[in-house]
């Protein structure tokens, strides 16, 4: 915890900026929490709920916020430090966070015959403290299947539910706040203004900005690495990208070597685009690595997804290794630096405390060679406390053009996983064509922007056609594109008839191996975005 504690002040000093801490009881909303707080121009940070109350008041924030949890209060060991109880520094505890305060001041919750999920009415019983501004009937979205039976006695009820429920408290004496809904969602119809009241009440100065972060990040990125040198890992997406400007910015081209490993599996034109942007910008030790036939070897005849996923995971640790050695082996103190987001932290189980559960592994949080540079204290993230959408920003704001900083979603894996079945040469060089063909299409209409993720995919599966009046035996492509707010759940994009017409056409004229186009019309769930 002391590391944790430490590297907070530290960035608050730089930042000179207001905060807000939320202690993180596995709600799958609590980053959506420190977006929504971000967003109204207050710094925020997620930490463990077993974080010593000392700790968090060392840390001199203005206010906490205790986010909501799958788990329940009713009959349930409590992980947080009581003292949370007796804060003197206002406090808003959310679903589950409501409950606990509760259980805190000796109140009691239990489970309902009728949970509340969706979008309820509540009825305000004061328009004042985080109501204030705002009408006595409201529309709020809850999810909770406990609710509370006993106000302890410092509490009062100042919200209630349709069903009868306690859907918001506060203490009669204390700047202690609980609603039983979810505020920072935006089936909330006033949640918004309920935060921005909240961070009144904290007497928050709305002062932080991704410029903030810029140049705190650059300083801190300076006192870090002091005389050393800096690998920036660059895969072409907009994280490392962003990563790697942040570093040239604060050190200079003299101590900064961006590594990009082509590994075949890019998209059209990806890698030499890549590559130029970074000479552009006056980044003279690029390193650039064509590992495209060794991929293409250790995946011959491999079909399974999750084989091939493990394949390109491995050889691309194993290609780092052999290119870090290479430049350390010239004598000077290397730093390993990649585009590790705060999400990225958080869902590898790093930065939230023992009762974090690993959600997905990232390539750049775990293995063994960054695993060992962190030891060692040799990792710089400058992405490690801000989230993708302000990723994006901070790109633009640097000077990255905006068809990159906002350019889909893209798997590590690459095309690798949008081949059903063995890749070789000449399934990607098919599908590569077809893909560019698609994305091209949905730039001219204008919908590239509306949509969170397009792409192709080449289905293993042969199909009868008429070509020039005769016979074909050709591939199909399918096409997907879907809208989301964070990828956790999609509905497939309703792309224009004559567009897709326009695309199918393009493609089967363009693409001599393939004679057939299909649009994928499902949502996830239950199917997941990409198709392996």
């Amino acid at each position: 915890m002391q590391n944790l504690t430490q590297s907070t002040s530290i960035f608050h000093e730089m930042s000179g900026s207001d905060s807000i801490l939320i202690l993180d009881f596995g709600s799958q909303y609590t980053q959506l929490i420190a977006r929504r707080i971000r967003e109204l121009g207050v710094y925020t940070e997620i930490l463990p709920p077993e974080t010593p109350f000392s700790a968090l008041l060392s840390m001199k924030p203005k206010g906490l916020i205790l986010s909501g949890s799958p788990s329940s209060t009713h009959g349930q060991p409590l992980i947080c430090d009581p003292e949370i109880a007796n804060s003197p520094i206002p406090v808003l505890g959310i679903c589950y966070g409501m409950q606990l305060l509760n259980r805190l001041h000796k109140g009691t919750v239990t489970p309902s015959r009728n949970g509340e999920y969706g979008k309820q009415p509540i009825s305000l019983h004061s328009c004042e403290g985080i109501f204030k501004g705002l009408d006595s009937h409201q529309m709020a979205w809850m999810s909770h299947g406990d609710s509370i039976n006993r106000l302890a006695d410092p509490l009062i009820a100042t919200a209630q539910s349709e069903n009868g429920h306690i859907a918001a408290m506060q203490h009669t004496s204390l700047p202690q706040y609980g609603v039983q809904f979810h505020p920072e969602v935006t089936h909330t119809e006033n949640g918004k203004e309920i935060l921005h009241n909240f961070i009144q009440i904290c007497q928050c100065k709305q002062t932080w900005s991704l410029k903030n972060h810029i140049e705190s990040a650059k300083e801190e990125i300076r006192k870090q690495v002091g005389n050393g040198t800096v690998i920036s890992l660059v895969s072409g997406g907009v994280d490392s990208t962003a990563a790697t400007f942040l570093c040239f910015e604060a050190l200079g081209s003299e101590k900064v070597i961006p590594l990009h490993i082509d590994t075949g599996l890019m998209r059209a034109g990806e890698s030499k685009e890549v590559c130029a942007l970074l000479r552009s910008h006056g980044m003279r030790h690029l390193d650039f690595v064509d590992a495209s036939d060794e991929f293409l070897d250790a995946l011959k005849g491999v079909e399974n997804p999750e084989k091939k996923r493990t394949i390109i995971g491995n050889l691309f640790i194993e290609i780092l290794e052999r290119e870090i050695a290479k430049i350390e082996n010239k004598g000077t103190r290397t730093f390993l630096c990649q585009g590790t987001l705060y999400t990225d932290l958080i869902e590898s189980g790093q930065g939230v405390g023992k009762h974090a559960d690993v959600i997905k592994t990232h390539h750049n949080v775990n293995p063994p060679v960054v695993q060992r540079k962190r030891e060692q204290g040799l990792i710089v993230e400058p992405n490690n406390k801000i989230f993708k959408d302000e990723v994006r920003i901070l790109c633009e704001q640097m000077g990255v053009p905006s068809s990159l900083a906002w350019r889909h979603p893209f798997p590590g894996p690459g095309l690798a996983i949008r081949i059903l079945g063995e890749v070789t040469k000449s399934q990607l060089e098919c599908l590569r064509a077809a893909d560019a063909i698609y994305l091209e299409e949905i730039v001219k209409a204008g919908l590239y922007d509306e949509i969170w993720q397009a792409f192709a995919c080449l289905l293993p599966v042969s199909t009868v056609g008429v070509m020039g009046d005769k016979r074909t035996i050709g591939q199909v492509i399918a096409l997907r594109a879907v809208s989301s707010i964070d990828g956790m759940t999609a509905d497939f994009f309703p792309l224009p008839m004559e567009l897709l017409s326009k695309i199918s056409t393009r493609i089967i004229n363009e693409v001599p191996e393939v004679n057939r186009v299909v649009y994928d019309i499902t949502s996830k769930p239950p199917g997941t975005i990409e198709w392996e």
